[in-house]
């Protein structure tokens, strides 16, 4: 049995599945063959939010460089609109959650944590491609006064999203530990920029810099991921790169409990589906999260 006692260890990293969507696009058949074992959603924040203005997206010749920044109906639209079709998917939600001051991130953890739809919360203090992404994540003790504030508000699990885009994600990880989060997850997206085609020293994004993705940063999310094992004796979601079986499984050999596909979604919108079959074919006869 795996963290939050999911039947694989095979869920989405946030804000790379549309599970509304993907339930327009193929009805029903979704439910039916959910290609994950839980649901993390996209950034819920307190006030709506646009997002980053377009370019949003640069491909790379091994992944993906996003400025999509937060774009999201609010708390309010999350709750009246969101969370009532997100509560028919037939696996366990998990709600991600940003806020500019801990007060913001407290009301979030508070309210959505009431909601008896939502199994748990990851608090985004990891996102690359907003001004205030990283005031939190990549200072451990920063993450340490964030969980002190919201840590009392809710009974239900916090899991901490780490940025990869400081000096020491372990330490963040071991300051999460010690107050109180119940799980981490790693990586976000590294921090990249892409220059105009057209108007040299310029760049291509709306948002000027945005997230690297994708099979460019597996190796960097192996590093840290296993890094981070070494601190820590909570669970970790480990994800960066994951396109098969055999990558999910290099992620659980380096640590992680749980193992979150991203990028690999948007080119397969079931890739979840190919990497869990995959990874069970790896591990015939044994428990797919034994390390």
């Amino acid at each position: 049995m795996t963290f939050l006692g999911l039947d694989d260890p095979v869920v989405n990293a946030s804000g790379t599945f549309d599970a509304i969507a993907a339930r327009r696009a193929f009805g029903d058949a979704l439910l039916d063959s959910f290609p994950f074992a839980a649901f993390v959603t996209k950034t819920v924040t307190v006030a709506p939010r646009d997002g980053n203005p377009a370019p949003r997206l640069y491909e790379l010749p091994s992944g993906l460089l996003n400025s999509i920044g937060l774009p999201n109906k609010g708390l309010d639209g999350f709750l009246q609109h969101d969370l009532p079709q997100l509560a028919e998917l037939p696996v366990p939600l998990i709600v991600n959650v940003m806020g500019n001051a801990h007060d913001e991130v407290a009301r979030l953890v508070e309210t959505v944590g009431a909601r008896e739809e939502v199994t748990a919360l990851e608090l985004n203090v990891s996102c690359p491609n907003v001004k205030t992404g990283l005031m939190f994540g990549a200072d451990p003790n920063e993450v340490a006064g964030l969980l002190d504030a919201v840590r009392g508000r809710t009974g239900k699990p916090l899991i901490v999203k780490l940025t990869p885009n400081c000096a020491s994600p372990a330490a963040v990880a071991a300051a999460a530990e010690a107050h109180g989060a119940d799980a981490v997850s790693l990586i976000n997206t590294l921090r990249g920029m892409a220059p105009h085609p057209h108007r040299p020293g310029e760049p291509w994004l709306g948002g000027k810099t945005g997230g690297v993705s994708g099979p460019a940063v597996r190796a960097v999310a192996l590093a840290q991921v296993s890094e981070v094992r070494g601190r820590i004796a909570l669970p970790i979601i480990g994800m960066g790169g994951v396109q098969c079986g055999r990558h999910a499984d290099d992620l659980l050999r380096a640590g992680a409990d749980l193992v979150a596909v991203g990028t690999e979604s948007f080119r397969d919108p079931l890739a979840g589906l190919r990497v869990r079959k995959e990874l069970q074919d790896l591990r015939p006869g044994r428990s797919s999260v034994s390390r």
